[in-house]
């Protein structure tokens, strides 16, 4: 019986879903994967009796509507609180070949490191993982801690000689140039980035870990790409026929480099619009470049040939500059709110800075100095417009600090 629900799953992911090859894993990933941190009951470790009832029932209709649907990549994290422990009781019903698993930890010292996996796979009801990404390289220091001799990496290739990891690879909320150093080394089969219409700047990333044949996985492309559940009417306008999470699938899709993106489901029926969006899957740029050419054009319109095309040039990264202001992501906001009224989106990053460490780097504006953000913009041409628009994104984003979801109740 567990065979026939095994060959069952392969027919369904074969008439529904499509696949990409997961760089040199030769994982045939589904084009959408399944994230775990918004389905969980709690952010934090707590026994599976304590999760109500309907919590539960609500994430196994989620994982088995994804099942159904060929989403067979689930994506969790030992830092995504109780999904790890809620996944696993459905997974013991679920034959084993049927799904590909994926969970992270974040670096720290070997020993840490080892026993958190370790808790990962007790947690999970697994014997190995398919695989297993390093949570977090966001700052110079995780990369050096993770590949420091005797560090991490070690134990990493151990477990994977040992068959309880099949692969290896990074999650990242950090710069480019420390993405694109991390994949230089060689050491990861994959990496977790993110990469949206709204923010192209990883692209280096993305051809260069092309290059290496590694997997490419998209963070959370309908939150962080604009909290697109909930898109403003002048966005909803401008990706019509499309909705706007179909219109950034797409464009994501657009490019064969890139191989999966995360849909971090709170219900069932949140898988229904990016699966619809493959009805446009073999001629993606048909229905994608007009509504791309039009959201191009909107923001020409709206800030200037001259600011859209060169408006993040000559400007520092947050950690390059004496305030530690994040200029380039400020000035994105800004391009967005002016744009296409994106003001929900605006507040909560805006929000974000200066409460979320290095998840969402970049000091708070609550106490702004005006030297330091003079200083950080000399090289720029817009050197004089730039105080006005931050000036602008303080009086209509500023609200009371935002939490990130991990630091939820």
């Amino acid at each position: 019986m567990r065979k026939g629900f095994a060959c069952l799953i392969a027919l369904i992911q074969d008439a529904l879903m499509k696949t990409r090859r997961f760089g040199r894993t030769e994982i045939e990933m589904p084009v959408f994967s399944v994230g775990g941190m918004r389905y969980q009951h709690k952010w934090q470790d707590i026994p599976l009796s304590d999760v109500p009832k309907e919590c539960q029932d609500n994430l196994e209709n989620i994982v088995h509507r994804a099942l159904e649907l060929g989403l067979n990549h689930l994506e969790t994290a030992r830092g995504y609180g109780s999904s790890e422990i809620q996944l696993g009781r459905v997974l013991q019903e679920i034959p084993r070949e049927s799904y590909i698993l994926q969970t992270k930890v974040v670096p720290s010292s070997p020993q840490e490191f080892l026993e958190t996996f370790e808790l990962s796979l007790k947690t999970l009801g697994l014997e190995y993982v398919d695989l297993l990404s390093v949570h977090g390289i966001n700052l110079p220091e995780h990369l050096e801690c993770t590949l420091k001799p005797g560090g991490p990496i070690d134990i990493l290739h151990q477990m994977q000689k040992d068959g309880r990891i099949r692969h290896m690879g990074f999650s990242t909320h950090g710069n480019t140039s420390l993405i694109l150093e991390a994949i230089r080394t060689g050491a990861f089969d994959y990496l977790n980035l993110h990469y949206y219409y709204i923010n192209q700047f990883n692209w280096p990333a993305i051809e260069a870990a092309s290059k290496q044949d590694m997997g490419v996985f998209i963070i959370s492309p309908t939150d962080k790409g604009g909290m697109l559940y909930k898109p403003s009417p002048i966005l909803s306008q401008l990706c019509q026929p499309l909705h706007p999470i179909e219109f950034n699938d797409l464009f994501c899709l657009s490019h064969p480099e890139i191989h999966t993106l995360s849909l971090g489901a709170a219900k069932p029926s949140d898988f229904d619009l990016h699966v619809q969006s493959l009805e446009y899957y073999e001629n993606i740029e048909t229905i994608m470049n007009p509504i791309k050419e039009r959201l191009d054009q909107r923001q020409r319109d709206t800030l200037g040939s001259g600011w859209f095309d060169n408006w993040h040039k000559d400007l520092p990264q947050w950690f390059e500059n004496p305030g530690h202001y994040n200029i380039i992501e400020l000035l994105r906001l800004y391009n967005l709110v002016k744009s296409f009224d994106m003001i929900d989106f605006g507040k909560y990053r805006y929000n974000l800075m200066g409460y979320a460490d290095h998840w969402m780097p970049g000091a708070s504006l609550e106490n702004l100095n005006q030297d330091q953000i003079k200083k950080a913009i000399s090289s720029s041409c817009f050197r004089d417009q730039i105080p006005e628009m931050i000036d602008f994104l303080r009086t209509h984003l500023h609200e009371k600090p935002a939490k990130r979801l991990s630091e939820s109740s």
